[in-house]
């Protein structure tokens, strides 16, 4: 496409991710429910909590969650903190002298964490315990954006993806036998990993992640920073050579960040388990026994995979319309972001 179009295009794609990017407000609201939670996990046990996530990384959507992790050398803890938590939450919530609102306070046994999940001022909260490869996972997508740099592109892209995922194809959660955020960062990163040096901005990124993973074999392959890789075999690490992510780095941050199964920062870049082949399968860049498309069910694998072919036909067709229609086309590629954020009203940041 010609400088032009694509420039009127991305601008216009700009102003969407200005609505519906980090604000002051939405962080001083998400920074105050955070701290609120955290006064609230101290008062039962002794620890320190955390906020990992989309929340620090700065890549929320307006209707996003806060993760927050708690942290204890009291192993006796690992069995009784979720009572203890949300019991502590439904005291919160039936108190008429809450600082916040809190509601919906409920107790998920995840395939390998256990999570209180509630409702405080409209801002979904999870809580784990002793999570430390959500922080680990933050470190390295932090170090990434640096490396990309170019104003964060690598973040405001992943704000992008997430939205037309979430908003437009309604195939972003995990918890629904859909695509877990940091898969779709993963593969976000991929895009970048390969196609760095002609990626004009978030909305090329878009495209490019649409064409590519539409048309990616799934049933053959499993997805890796290293290439495709057959699904019965482990990644053979090489240099990238022309690729924007060095081996040298992807080690680096896998001896830096990797965590072992029971907790601790991984001293070497050997790992234990095998890799569990699903539907959509995605190596974990740190620790490459961890499939991270694991949460995708069978049906929802073919609804994902049909959204991406979708989105990678119809973005096409509006890319190359007359001129003078393409910033309305891509707003109506972006209908339901639009209709529910082109205010500017946010939940997580009510006026």
């Amino acid at each position: 496409l010609d400088d032009e179009r694509w420039l009127q295009a991305e601008n216009r794609t700009g102003e969407l991710i200005t609505r519906i990017q980090p604000t002051k407000f939405s962080e001083d609201r998400r920074r105050a429910v955070a701290d609120y939670v955290e006064r609230l996990i101290r008062k039962c046990f002794d620890c320190e909590v955390f906020t990992f996530g989309s929340v620090p990384l700065r890549t929320y959507l307006p209707d996003g969650d806060i993760d927050l992790t708690a942290f204890s050398g009291h192993q006796h803890l690992q069995e009784s903190w979720a009572n203890d938590v949300r019991a502590v939450l439904e005291a919160e919530e039936r108190s008429k002298d809450a600082e916040f609102r809190v509601k919906e306070v409920q107790y998920i046994q995840a395939e390998v964490v256990k999570i209180i999940k509630c409702l405080v001022e409209n801002i979904v909260v999870d809580i784990s315990f002793n999570q430390l490869g959500g922080l680990c996972t933050l470190c390295f997508l932090e170090e990434v954006d640096r490396l990309i740099g170019r104003d964060h592109l690598f973040k405001r892209s992943i704000i992008l993806v997430k939205a037309w995922c979430y908003y437009e194809s309604r195939i972003l959660g995990a918890h629904h036998g859909l695509i877990s955020t940091y898969a779709l960062e993963t593969l976000v990163l991929y895009i970048f990993h390969v196609f760095h040096a002609s990626l004009r901005g978030p909305l090329g990124v878009l495209y490019r992640f649409l064409e590519f993973f539409s048309n990616f074999d799934w049933d053959k392959y499993c997805l890796s920073l290293w290439g495709p890789i057959p699904l019965s075999a482990l990644p053979d690490m090489q240099d990238g050579g022309p690729l924007l992510l060095t081996k040298h780095f992807l080690d680096s941050c896998s001896r830096a960040y990797a965590v072992m199964p029971n907790g601790n920062i991984n001293g070497s870049i050997v790992q234990s388990r095998v890799f569990g082949s699903k539907y959509l399968n995605v190596v974990d860049p740190l620790k490459t026994t961890n499939n991270l498309g694991r949460s995708v069910n069978k049906g929802n694998f073919y609804r994902i995979r049909n959204a991406f072919g979708f989105g990678a036909r119809k973005l096409a067709r509006i890319l190359e319309c007359p001129l003078e229609d393409v910033a309305d086309e891509v707003d109506k590629f972006f209908l339901n972001t639009w209709d529910r954020h082109g205010s500017g009203r946010r939940p997580d940041a009510p006026e």
